[in-house]
């Protein structure tokens, strides 16, 4: 396992209680000793994690998308041989997987790209894995799949061809955008109707059990307002992981139509623009062709 961030980590236990064999490296000396102290085994380079793992080999890269995904790869390369296996179980862009698995076929490495939902509940839970890449190479590595599902029946999957992995988790972020978003909202509207003295955790907690709406989104949600009512000390500041912007793209691309995923992306861009420059412009396109007042800033 190579990137043993708290995602990484708990994969890594996870396959552990398992009774798979894992050998950690991450530039901290810190988180390896926590995969030694699990139980597992340690790395101080690439070469080395290599060098611990019986051929053919199969190393799981948990690193942000884009260069950090290269940058292993490439140091990864020089210390494998044919027939070894990379899988890179974070968010990556699909086309980086296609480019990155025609790019580790001319060395005759396999490659996975293996979409994982399931956050830090991961561990307790299991995780949701979308897998694209030969079907061989996956049925190969099913005892790792299967541990680290919910169930080893549920919750895992080969969708497709290199890159299709990542695609289905793109389109999944997307889709977890356009919900969250909902959620916001009909929360909002009814913290807003403040002649019912509404108590959000008691709707939430409601809603949990039964509704058409119960989701683990909606159990989080109820989680969240339970411990903090008025989310006092959080900033209307929501970032975005790259995925929804990705999806977005494709729709345009495949002239595809999904006006709430990108709406709701769009909310997020909102959400970081405190001076709302448009906002501003138009108030003062108002002022300007009906004269109504301007509220101004001191």
């Amino acid at each position: 396992m190579v990137g043993l961030g708290r995602m990484g980590a708990n994969m890594a236990e996870r396959l552990l209680r398992g009774g798979h064999r894992v050998i950690g490296y991450a530039r901290s000396a810190e988180k390896v000793r926590g995969i030694v102290e699990l139980g597992g085994g340690g790395a101080s380079s690439l070469t080395a994690l290599a060098g611990q793992l019986a051929p053919p080999r199969a190393v799981w890269v948990m690193v942000p998308a884009g260069d950090p995904v290269d940058e292993v790869i490439e140091g990864l390369v020089p210390a494998l041989a044919p027939g070894d296996v990379i899988v890179d179980g974070g968010n990556s862009y699909y086309k980086d997987s296609m480019r990155r698995a025609a790019r580790l076929g001319e060395h005759g490495l396999h490659f996975l790209d293996v979409g994982t939902s399931g956050g830090i509940w991961g561990l307790a839970e299991g995780y949701s894995l979308m897998i694209g890449g030969e079907p061989a190479v996956v049925e190969r590595l099913g005892s790792v799949f299967r541990t680290l599902a919910p169930a080893p029946d549920l919750g895992w999957g080969h969708v497709g061809p290199s890159g299709a992995g990542h695609f289905v988790k793109m389109v999944h972020n997307g889709i977890e955008y356009g919900l969250m978003q909902a959620y916001a909202e009909g929360f909002a509207l009814m913290q807003r109707k403040e002649t019912f003295g509404l108590d959000l955790p008691q709707v939430a907690e409601i809603w949990r059990h039964g509704s058409v709406v119960r989701s683990w989104l909606l159990d989080l949600a109820a989680r969240a307002l339970t411990a903090n009512p008025g989310l006092e000390g959080i900033a209307a500041y929501v970032a975005d992981s790259g995925e929804g912007r990705w999806t977005v793209l494709e729709s345009v691309e495949l002239e595809c139509a999904i006006p709430v995923i990108t709406l709701a992306l769009a909310q997020r861009f909102r959400s970081r623009d405190t001076g709302a420059f448009a906002d501003r412009l138009l108030a003062a396109l108002r002022e300007q062709f009906g004269g109504h007042a301007v509220r101004r800033t001191t």
